[in-house]
């Protein structure tokens, strides 16, 4: 049984085996282990309001949970709902529930709020105070790895938590041809083209130090013996490097910046949904209603135009 759960539940609780069945179910369906964490975490606080058995769980205790999280923002309250739902849904069709609660529980409307993208010379200071693209020879490489993941990111437009898991055969390094291929959401796989010459430079130079054949490419040991680097250690690192630097970007915004550019340069809405691996056009147009510097552009030549008549 998961240790988290043991710690937490004990094992003699009721919802403890069915937590773990169905954290394995969803690990077999290849959730990524991102959403696997976030899918335990919620239920355990979810779970201090119903210590019964799974058969017994009614409307009301999701109701209690959800008024005692009412402080918590609208996305995260949704998070946590969703949590509860897929579970429900799995006890049902596992017969372990005979009928889904959720369907007496209103749905969390969300806020569309728009994205918060870093300034390119923000998130080029933080870069910098890891290490610069032409790093020294003595570099240690951990700190080599997190140039590389960090600007990984940014100039690939991923997740973090997609960009950490990265293996060394999802870096296709032909001459002028260079690729990655990103695990997404839902089990999607999509490959982004590495057209910046400084980045792939430092990438290469990157994997030819650690020496990696195979396996993950940003790995949490400095000695190459580890997994991938989890994302609460790539979080905490990219805070100190944030401090040092002394600028705040939360990591999620490289993300936002990659978008962001693209769209002020002209690039296609398609092109960078594809590019982010959304489901949707509907989530990257929001990247459309951020100071668009084409618009801009546009619109001071049509102003100077009328001015000359």
């Amino acid at each position: 049984m998961d240790p988290v759960i043991v710690q937490q539940l004990g094992r003699d609780h009721p919802l403890a085996v069915h937590l773990d069945d169905f954290l394995t179910d969803c690990k077999n369906a290849n959730g990524s282990a991102h959403t696997l964490r976030a899918y335990r975490g919620d239920l355990l606080q979810f779970f201090a309001h119903h210590d019964d058995e799974v058969s017994e769980l009614t409307a009301a205790p999701i109701r209690v949970f959800l008024a005692d999280i009412g402080q918590l923002s609208a996305a995260t309250r949704k998070r946590k709902r969703a949590a509860v739902s897929s579970f429900c849904r799995w006890a049902v069709r596992h017969d372990r529930l005979d009928t889904n609660p959720m369907d007496k529980i209103d749905t969390i409307k969300v806020p569309k709020a728009l994205p918060r993208p870093a300034a390119a010379a923000d998130v080029t200071k933080v870069l910098n105070a890891i290490c610069s693209r032409r790093p020294r020879k003595d570099l240690p490489l951990d700190r080599l790895r997190d140039r590389v993941l960090f600007e990984t990111i940014y100039v690939c437009g991923a997740r973090a938590a997609e960009t950490c898991v990265l293996d060394i055969e999802d870096f296709e390094l032909r001459q002028d041809d260079e690729h990655v291929r990103i695990h997404g959401k839902g089990g999607t796989v999509r490959t982004v083209l590495l057209d910046d010459r400084g980045y792939v430079a430092l990438l290469k130079l990157y994997l030819t130090r650690a020496g990696y054949r195979f396996g993950p490419a940003f790995r949490a040991s400095i000695n190459g013996s580890g997994g991938p680097l989890s994302y609460d250690a790539a979080h905490h690192r990219w805070e100190s490097y944030c401090a040092a630097a002394g600028v705040e970007i939360e990591i999620h915004q490289l993300r936002h910046a990659h978008a962001t550019e693209l769209i002020n340069a002209g690039v296609s809405i398609e092109a960078v949904r594809r590019r982010l691996g959304h489901a949707s056009t509907e989530t990257t147009q929001l990247y459309m209603l951020l100071s668009d510097d084409i618009a801009d552009a546009e619109i001071r030549a049509a102003r100077r135009r009328r001015d000359r008549r």
